[in-house]
């Protein structure tokens, strides 16, 4: 465990509501989660976010010059900008001034900072961004991973996402031997195209993963996996279908509430079931996606994240640090996945 404070460097001009709501979600990390948060963007811009410049006093504001657009082709626009928020945020902990990274802006900008600035741990091919979703067991989450990092997968990268998968599970989520499900259109083995029929035959036969078979997509939220490996194409578009039903479900609360007095009464009775209702299934309670794979601890939230989503992120990162998972997939990807590395 750290003896000092994390450290975690915030890209405030990425994403849809920066500076203010990335600037809030900062503060309110340090304030609850007693984090130091250094805020990478103009100064000018962050300072202006906050209607009360006195809760910028201790928190460190490292300038950057712009940010990265969405419509930005990643690798050729962080050449241009090499001052970009991003790029300064990497660096900081390049150098050891942060334990790690949270943004909100552009996902493949952040994934390509992170593998020019941080590099890759010894032996991954492709990092991954590892999600975690709610399922029907309450306090049971499945870690979903690639969820957006990487379109198009060769057989290694799934086979090296289910061993980092693996690792993050038990270390961090706490699962004594996490159950490590393929995504796939059916159960049987022999389902799916040539790329999963040949990782089902590899990862069947690694004693040292437990692997439990295909998942379909009806399993996913089931809490039969703790594990589940898929290329970030379908992982992506699973996430934010994932979201949307999560909306839907607190949406269909509101309008289906009774209205009026007994409304009210309703939903006083019902304030601590709803509360957990909420927390189970806003994506905005998880934050967004741990990167696994880099040497360094870095977290893309969603583009859209608000305050409280924000500081999700932020906290996900320093429970990253705290529970070293950037040394143990290093230690026990070695360990338990030699022959998945170069292959």
């Amino acid at each position: 465990m750290n003896s000092q404070p994390v450290r975690i460097a915030i890209d405030a001009t990425g994403g849809d509501y920066a500076p203010a709501e990335v600037v809030a979600g900062a503060i309110r990390a340090k304030e609850e989660l007693g984090v130091e948060v250094l805020l990478v963007g103009d100064p000018e811009q962050i300072k202006a976010s906050v209607s009360q410049s006195d809760l910028l006093r201790q928190i460190e504001i490292v300038p950057a010059e712009g940010t990265i657009e969405m419509h930005e082709e990643p690798l050729s626009a962080l050449r241009r900008k090499p001052n970009a928020s991003i790029n300064v945020s990497m660096d900081l902990v390049k150098q050891g001034r942060a334990d790690g990274v949270v943004s909100a802006g552009h996902s493949g900008a952040a994934m390509a900072a992170a593998l020019l600035r941080l590099g890759r741990i010894k032996g991954i091919v492709r990092p991954a961004i590892g999600a975690v979703f709610p399922t029907v067991i309450a306090g049971k989450p499945v870690l979903v991973l690639d969820v957006g990092a990487n379109v198009d997968c060769r057989p290694k990268y799934l086979e090296q996402f289910a061993v980092m998968g693996s690792v993050y599970s038990r270390y961090v989520l706490g699962t004594e031997s996490p159950r490590v499900g393929l995504l796939n259109i059916g159960e049987e083995k022999s389902k799916g195209n040539e790329v999963a029929v040949q990782v089902y035959k590899t990862l069947a036969a690694r004693e040292s993963i437990n692997f439990v078979g295909n998942a379909e997509g009806r399993d996913v939220l089931s809490g039969d996996f703790d594990v589940i490996v898929c290329d970030g194409f379908v992982g992506n578009v699973l996430l934010k279908f994932a979201e949307a039903v999560g909306e839907s479900v607190l949406q269909i609360l509101r309008e289906e509430l009774p209205q009026g007095i007994a409304g009210k009464v309703g939903c006083t009775l019902l304030k601590g079931n709803l509360k957990r209702i909420k927390q189970r299934v806003d994506h905005a309670e998880h934050g967004g996606g741990l990167l696994l794979g880099v040497a360094g601890i870095a977290v893309i939230s969603h583009g859209s994240s608000r305050a409280p989503s924000i500081f999700n992120a932020i906290r996900l990162a320093k429970d990253a640090v705290d529970n070293q998972v950037l040394d143990r997939i290093k230690g026990q990807y070695h360990k338990v996945a030699a022959t998945a590395q170069g292959e």
